[in-house]
């Protein structure tokens, strides 16, 4: 849009005398040092002026989201500002009211206001997460870093009754519903009838046979003032920080979702650039934060929304008769990428489960974590036994966690759980010593009632090898010691359990052990 196209505040805007602190252009196609840039989106203008960046939201009304009066627009700046202090307070400064006198308009004057801005500090672009992923620094310990930084934003957001009603299945599935509804028309062009019908049955069967499912995130208050588009693109790390910004200020529905409708953008945006591992490893690390494993029932249904949403969006570039036939046919193929995603989450999968057994030291986690690199869940003892007992996973247990009564509860919870998620379809690892012939064969008993595929993991190594990785453990839930081995006996496999045991040598290179592994 040219600029005498452009409204006349946005108009001022653009000149570097409006603002009462110096410009400097922050565009490399720029050639001036003092020029504004302004970046337009379909419901906003965001004006960067070098060190502060301003967003005018345009008077708009698409149902979903209602800008038209002055008065909305100054109640979603301020939603906007309210709601993002929460994940980059950094990022958002203030809402300023704009004036208009016989001089133009004016930022922060006096008398009444004709337009709001949401003032923001601005920050470089590369250090969007997606930008970071281009460059290959969305590294393993960034992205755990990520599900902390998510887990404990999540902790921290508000709930209620009436936040939590907008669980119940009808709240959920109307989105879904009208998703289907808009992409009718794309059946025959970036996707095929096929996955159109089977995504949408998928669907369909999921909400008819997972009540109970819903009814208990509603029940475990996993329903909360979320951030509700919590993409890549929407995640800064900045000064060693990272940042949650733009979530949705401008509808409760798409804002008050259960916590893994936020998980879910962060899983397709790793899985639609190929990097199911990375995927894995945030998703692991995010369910070991918060302990809600539970959640990952639920998770697929999100997974396959976003999914289809990403897909929605860009195929309506199809039907503008303003966009150039180049971008058209790059939305065609960005948005068939998200149509067979869509549908490949929806394919079932048969769920299995994998039980580690060794001492302590004996590279129980190690070995899990390289079998859940290739898509499977990892629960750890250590992490389950400290969430029963209420402390944080970095806090030393005492006595009282290491109970044979607190041992029973940890093992049964785990079994618990790794049926629940293998039924669901989910590889599934339990992570424990299972040292004992009681607690293998109480897997065994279960798996095989269900008919679930079953794999003992046993991982050894000599006695000097395990004290001496005990002893130079550090920065790890476990609080297991190398004095704690003379105690530890574990009991031989029996004939019976033989048929299930794969053999682990953790002195040496375990990935090419683990081919041994159906």
């Amino acid at each position: 849009m040219t600029d005498s196209l452009l409204p006349d505040l946005i108009q001022q805007m653009l000149r570097p005398d409006f603002y009462p602190h110096p410009v400097q252009s922050s565009s490399p196609d720029s050639t001036s040092a003092n020029t504004v840039q302004l970046i337009q989106t379909h419901i906003s203008y965001v004006l960067l002026t070098g060190e502060f960046a301003y967003k005018i939201k345009k008077p708009l009304n698409f149902g979903f989201l209602n800008y038209s009066t002055l008065e909305a627009r100054q109640h979603f700046c301020e939603e906007e500002l309210r709601l993002n202090q929460r994940g980059a307070a950094q990022i958002y400064l203030e809402v300023l009211p704009i004036t208009q006198s016989a001089e133009g308009y004016q930022l922060g004057g006096a008398g009444e206001a004709v337009e709001y801005a949401v003032k923001m500090q601005q920050f470089p672009q590369d250090t969007l997460l997606t930008n970071l992923f281009e460059q290959g620094k969305l590294t393993p310990e960034l992205l755990q870093q990520l599900a902390k930084t998510i887990a404990e934003f999540h902790a921290k957001t508000a709930s209620s009754d009436y936040i939590r009603s907008f669980g119940e299945v009808s709240q959920i599935r109307q989105a879904f519903d009208e998703n289907f509804e808009q992409t009718v028309q794309y059946i025959g062009g970036p996707q095929t009838q096929q996955q159109f019908d089977e995504t949408q049955a998928y669907c369909n069967q999921f909400f008819a046979s997972q009540t109970a499912l819903f009814e208990q995130r509603v029940a475990a208050d996993r329903i909360r003032e979320c951030h509700g588009d919590l993409h890549l693109r929407n995640i800064a790390y900045w000064h060693e920080t990272l940042l949650l910004f733009d979530c949705i200020e401008f509808n409760e529905s798409f804002r008050f979702v259960d916590v893994m409708f936020d998980v879910a953008y962060i899983v397709m945006d790793l899985e639609a650039r190929q990097r199911p591992d990375l995927s894995s490893l945030f998703l692991n690390a995010y369910a070991e934060q918060t302990g809600d494993w539970e959640g990952l029932q639920v998770l697929p249904i999100y997974v396959n929304r976003q999914t289809y949403v990403r897909a929605k969006v860009t195929s309506f570039l199809l039907s503008d008769p303003g966009v150039p036939a180049a971008e058209k046919q790059q939305a065609q193929e960005t948005a068939a990428l998200y149509y067979r995603l869509a549908w490949q989450f929806s394919q079932p999968r048969q769920g299995k489960l994998m039980v580690m057994s060794g001492l302590s030291g004996s590279g129980k986690s190690t070995t899990a974590r390289q079998i859940a690199a290739q898509g499977a869940i990892q629960i750890r003892s250590d992490a389950v036994r400290k969430h029963l007992g209420g402390i944080p996973l970095e806090q030393r247990g005492d006595a009282d966690l290491y109970t044979p009564e607190m041992t029973e509860k940890t093992y049964a919870r785990l079994l618990e759980l790794g049926l629940a998620l293998a039924a669901q379809g989910y590889a599934v690892v339990l992570d424990a010593k299972y040292d004992r012939v009681a607690l293998r064969q109480q897997v065994i008993e279960q798996a095989a009632s269900q008919q679930m595929p079953l794999q003992i993991i046993h991982c050894a190594a000599p006695l000097e090898v395990l004290k001496q990785r005990l002893d130079q453990r550090q920065g790890d839930i476990a609080d297991a010691t190398a004095d704690l081995l003379a105690k530890q006996v574990f009991e031989p496999f029996t004939a019976s359990e033989q048929a299930y045991v794969t053999s682990i040598d953790t002195t040496q290179p375990i990935e090419p052990q683990l081919h041994n592994l159906s």
